[in-house]
């Protein structure tokens, strides 16, 4: 599943092809997504794009007719092509633009979402935007804020951490990975976080999404960027996918167990 750096990896992608173009078409199959597609995302021709956003793990279009909402699913993606190439059997939405230039979206498994929103409504005020935590870059997550939010819960911080109430874009590999970098057990209670785990937490989080974007991502499955591109981010995990194998600081095995239905990995010796 594309999780924060990758989508911000796609938005990039198609930002510059997309900012301040005319679109020309709106194309979109008979096959629902997470939510049919919307007959009133025909009002889009004609709009001029002038913003693409990314709010957590969705990207926002803003355009001169309304806003169009994006969500990869877990195996969509976006490509940036020319009108020269043919569809493929999993393209389910396309943006036409003047240029010539094609925005288009394959999603096999059709979890993904494409949501339109007029200009009387504000997107990050309607669902499934407006109940979303803070980003992980912003001036609100501090350390103060994941402490007061992680002292009432039982569940893991794991789990704590992929709550996007709390906070948006920590999904299950940077979760395991961000555990692991600040040597907390990803099975210990949220309740028993201290502050100073909050701190190192809330500086780790950031630096560690920030050097997955520069790297294009990790390539787990089939994500690949807008320039059809593979992230190599994979290649600096420390725990993710490495089950049984040696850690990298202690030499200890790498340890599963299974935390909400998803796969959590860490060292039993540097996570006590």
């Amino acid at each position: 599943m594309p999780e924060l750096p990758e989508v911000e990896v796609t938005k990039r992608g198609i930002e510059k092809p997309l900012l301040n173009a005319i679109i020309s078409s709106i194309y979109y199959d008979d096959k629902s997504l997470r939510q049919p597609f919307s007959p009133e995302l025909k009002k889009l021709v004609n709009a001029q794009v002038l913003k693409i956003e990314r709010r957590a793990k969705y990207i926002v279009i803003t355009t001169t007719n309304g806003y169009l909402v994006l969500h990869l699913g877990m195996t969509g993606h976006l490509r940036v092509l020319d009108h020269e190439t043919p569809m493929d059997t999993h393209d389910h939405f396309e943006i036409g633009l003047k240029s010539g230039t094609f925005i288009r979206y394959n999603d096999i498994r059709r979890f993904g979402l494409v949501l339109y929103f007029d200009k009387t409504k504000d997107p990050y005020q309607c669902e499934p935007l407006k109940s979303l935590g803070p980003e992980p870059f912003s001036k609100e997550f501090t350390s103060e804020y994941l402490f007061s939010r992680l002292h009432r819960l039982k569940k893991s911080i794991k789990q704590a951490l992929m709550d996007n109430s709390i906070v948006v874009g920590v999904g299950n590999i940077y979760a395991s990975e961000v555990l692991f970098l600040t040597k907390i057990s990803p099975l210990t209670p949220s309740n028993k976080i201290t502050r100073k785990q909050c701190e190192a937490l809330v500086e780790q989080i950031p630096l560690l999404l920030k050097e997955s974007i520069k790297k294009g991502g990790t390539t787990i499955r089939d994500f690949s960027g807008a320039d059809g591109k593979l992230g190599y981010f994979v290649q600096n995990l420390y725990v993710y996918g490495h089950e049984g194998e040696p850690c990298k600081i202690c030499g200890t095995r790498i340890e599963s167990t299974v935390q909400g239905q998803r796969s959590t990995f860490y060292c039993p010796h540097c996570q006590k």
